[in-house]
């Protein structure tokens, strides 16, 4: 039987982190991007660097196979 991981709780606005960093460098550290936005969500999810401003979009399997965790959720009001 497979160990499924908790699912972790992302909304439209989001900022994740991915298993495998963005190509782009963050020029003060030189070290790869791995920060971005969720701006899409329906059965495929579309998310931007927060560095470079690319976007990409993967189905929710994929996305939820490939996310590492959640950094921070989008403001209430």
């Amino acid at each position: 039987m497979e160990m499924r991981k908790p699912m972790e709780i992302y909304d439209l606005g989001s900022f994740v982190e991915m298993k495998k960093p963005h190509a782009c460098t963050i020029k003060a550290t030189g070290k790869k991007a791995n920060h971005w936005e969720i701006v899409r969500m329906g059965a495929d999810i579309k998310i931007r660097c927060s560095n470079c401003d690319h976007v990409v979009m993967m189905s929710r399997h994929d996305f939820e196979r490939k996310m590492k965790k959640v950094l921070s959720q989008p403001e209430k009001g």
